[in-house]
């Protein structure tokens, strides 16, 4: 079985290099990630050896603090400041601004935030040239498992002899557990009633208190009901006029609140690609929820809810969210920057993902919630492999059995394991 367990030690966080390098050469780093996802612990890490004063704005005293006097707030340490849950005090990110003005040196400050600075009311100094950002996500299966992923590099690289020996051990009922359970440290840890609780109680403490510190936006009572509605659809095209009227939020003020849920590191938003390949291509993005465990949560279902055969049909859309999830976590650390988009046309031609590099170099991944894989399956990747020619690096259809098997050129079927096995 997949079920991991309790969660106990540590565990390595591939995004520390990163972060240790940014400190060596840029004034102010800057971590942000969903809350609980392991920021303050990455921060201890990374701190453990350097002269540094570590501060929390989760405290009353010091959030009084640092709202009262933020230009001495940000003065006080003459070594690394540590400040966490920045996103608090917005005034901050200007005083620290004007400190980095006269003393440009590089590990001055290292701030986490809760949510996306740049996006945040109050923070409209930008900091470009100053800082650099390093988003922290949930737990990676490779983490988990204390092995690094390179599953991005190889995939761009067109790494067939990679790829073909990468077979799996793991079930379709595996996977499921390893969704429900999400990547969120702390739920990892408990059993599937007490994990429930944590959502649960998560959820409820973002919406009554976080959305108010980062947004000055009119209804944010119907923010849960939004939410839970992009989990019944998550990994679906998003149609603004069916979610705006289930939430209760007009069309026209949709986007403040996608934003809005997009900056509190809740949903990833997958833009769809075209580059011109078909007149035909649909420009709507497909919405998913950050972690499929939450997603899961706010669907209540469990994986014998999604048995083949059973009532629900939930898992294609966790599938799909649990794989984004994964190739976002591992964009992070990749030796390859690349972004993720997906493709579909009004013909139905379709691919889940699209990565694509810096270089334009492209691969597609689609993925199938069952054990066996069909030349049908192939259609979108083939089709992006003729048109793109040698810009097409490699297609993988990812499901739930255990072979790696050829398809033709430059096209896999994995388990889904692959992603980090």
């Amino acid at each position: 079985m997949a079920t991991m367990g309790p969660l106990t030690g540590m565990r390595t966080r591939y995004a520390q290099g990163l972060v240790e390098e940014t400190l060596e050469d840029t004034p102010i780093t800057v971590i942000q990630g969903a809350r609980q996802v392991g920021k303050s612990t990455l921060v201890r890490e990374v701190v453990a050896d350097r002269d540094a004063t570590v501060l929390s704005l989760d405290g009353t005293a010091t959030y009084n603090a640092a709202r009262a006097d933020p230009d001495a707030f940000v003065r006080q340490s003459d070594g690394l400041l540590v400040i966490d849950e920045v996103q608090r005090v917005p005034e901050l990110v200007r005083a620290m601004k004007d400190a980095v003005e006269e003393d440009r040196r590089p590990g001055r400050f290292l701030v986490t935030g809760s949510a996306d600075l740049l996006q945040i009311p109050g923070t409209e100094e930008s900091l470009a040239g100053r800082a650099e950002t390093v988003v922290l996500y949930g737990l990676s299966q490779g983490e988990l498992a204390g092995r690094r992923e390179d599953f991005v590099d190889r995939l761009l690289a067109g790494d067939e002899k990679a790829m073909r020996s990468r077979a799996g051990t793991l079930t379709r009922d595996d996977y499921l557990q390893v969704i429900c359970a999400g990547s969120y440290p702390e739920p990892l840890s408990r059993a599937e009633r007490r994990r429930n609780a944590w959502f649960d109680n998560y959820v409820q403490r973002i919406m009554t208190r976080d959305v108010q510190d980062v947004s000055r936006l009119a209804h944010l009572d119907r923010l849960p009901d939004l939410l839970r509605l992009l989990a019944a659809n998550t990994s679906g095209e998003l149609v603004k006029a069916r979610v705006g009227n289930g939430a209760g939020i007009p069309e026209t003020s949709l986007p403040g609140y996608l934003d809005l849920l997009e900056t509190l590191y809740l949903i990833h938003v997958l833009p769809a690609w075209g580059d011109n390949l078909t007149k035909r291509v649909t420009g709507r993005p497909k919405v998913s929820l950050l972690d499929t465990g939450l997603a899961a949560r706010l669907n209540h279902v469990t994986p014998a809810a999604m048995a083949p055969g059973a009532v629900s049909d939930a898992a294609g859309g966790l599938f799909e969210s649990f794989v984004a999830g994964e190739l976002r976590r591992q964009l992070v650390w990749a030796e390859t920057p690349a972004r993720l988009f997906h493709f579909r046309d009004r013909d139905g031609l379709e691919v889940d993902i699209v990565v694509e590099s810096d270089g334009r170099q492209v691969a597609g991944v689609e993925m199938k919630a069952a054990g066996s894989v069909s030349q049908g399956d192939f259609k979108g990747l083939t089709f992006l492999r003729d048109k793109l020619g040698s810009r097409f690096a490699m297609g993988v259809v990812l499901y739930t059995g255990t072979q790696a098997l050829p398809f033709g050129d430059r096209l896999w079927a994995l388990p889904y394991s692959s992603l980090w096995a």
